[in-house]
């Protein structure tokens, strides 16, 4: 377990999610072989310019946690994809607030560059319009190669600023009204946690698309994802070999089974990779510092495991 308290996992009563190999009741623990690296996520950084009532990155102004990953750090990777022939074809960027990486232009520029497509996840609030210029050149280059998830966690203002904190709503529409104009390909990321169904919440924001001239069905679950809660001190069940049949869901439609993710600690000499986006600190899921020794299978213990990805049916990627 980690030394480093504010990111120790807070142990449940019943002592779940401790053995990687076991659950609390003596099960095999299910585990996700990797498919195929499809996805490569980046994590540019803790930092964002907000910080969110539940933040499942642990981002804010003052959290730099996860250091800035710099060009250099990214060419290596894309290298190392190039050198084992991985069948890599989408890289993703998440943070934090991306666009404050001072290398995120020349990231976005290099990724797709080598012909990889790239999806950004950002709140479109100040960080992306203070690089709006040198962005429309990317997307003037890149077209349609680039994709901006934009976080609008409820079609409401009073909702998304419940989350976001105040006046957080109106930079966001202007950041995603410039990008609206200026042709760039945008998907949408909201939050289930006001007791609303799915179908309402995707009514809801439906209108709010057609009315700012987003031209985004929002039936299309792959354009907008609707992320279930997460918090890791809440009761979840352990999920067991037997649970892929009892639920019926395939273990190669995990994250895991087709994503990683390169972090980059505060006073880390190098970055190393981690199973998915979901959990940046844990120590426990380190794999190293290369593509090629993240390669192994991941054992599903962590809530976030169960609640967002098996149970949930989430995932992070558009790949």
């Amino acid at each position: 377990m980690p030394e480093d308290n504010s990111h120790t996992f807070q142990l449940l009563a019943d002592q779940k999610f401790q053995d990687p190999a076991r659950t609390a009741k003596g099960k095999t623990r299910a585990q996700v072989e990797l498919q195929s690296l499809e996805t490569l996520w980046l994590n540019t950084g803790s930092l964002c310019n907000i910080e969110c009532a539940n933040c499942y990155m642990e981002s804010g102004p003052k959290k730099d946690d996860l250091a800035y990953l710099g060009l250099s750090h990214v060419q290596k990777y894309l290298d190392e994809i190039t050198s084992l022939d991985l069948p890599v074809r989408e890289i993703g960027i998440t943070g934090g607030e991306p666009f404050m990486n001072p290398d995120i232009i020349a990231i976005l520029d290099v990724c797709l560059s080598a012909g990889f497509s790239v999806l950004v996840l950002t709140n479109a609030m100040k960080p992306l319009w203070q690089k709006r210029e040198d962005l429309k050149d990317i997307g003037a280059r890149f077209g349609d190669k680039l994709t901006l998830r934009i976080s609008i966690d409820h079609h409401t203002e009073a909702h998304h600023d419940e989350e976001r904190g105040p006046g957080s709503w109106q930079p966001m529409l202007r950041g995603l009204s410039w990008l609206i104009e200026n042709g760039f390909n945008i998907d949408v990321a909201g939050r289930n946690m006001w007791n609303e169904s799915d179908t309402d919440a995707r009514e809801g924001y439906q209108k709010l698309f057609d009315a700012i001239g987003l031209k985004l069905d929002a039936n299309d679950h792959a354009r907008l994802m609707l992320f279930p809660e997460m918090d890791e001190t809440q009761d979840v069940p352990e999920i067991t070999t037997m649970c892929w049949e009892l639920l019926g869901v395939r273990p190669e439609a995990q994250m895991c089974a087709t994503a990683r993710m390169v972090v980059l600690k505060k006073g880390a000499l190098e970055p190393h990779i981690m199973p998915c986006t979901l959990l940046p600190y844990d120590v426990r899921f380190e794999m190293g510092p290369t593509l090629q020794g993240a390669l192994e299978p991941v054992a599903l213990n962590h809530p976030h495991c169960a609640r967002f990805c098996v149970l949930g049916g989430a995932s992070c990627s558009a790949a």
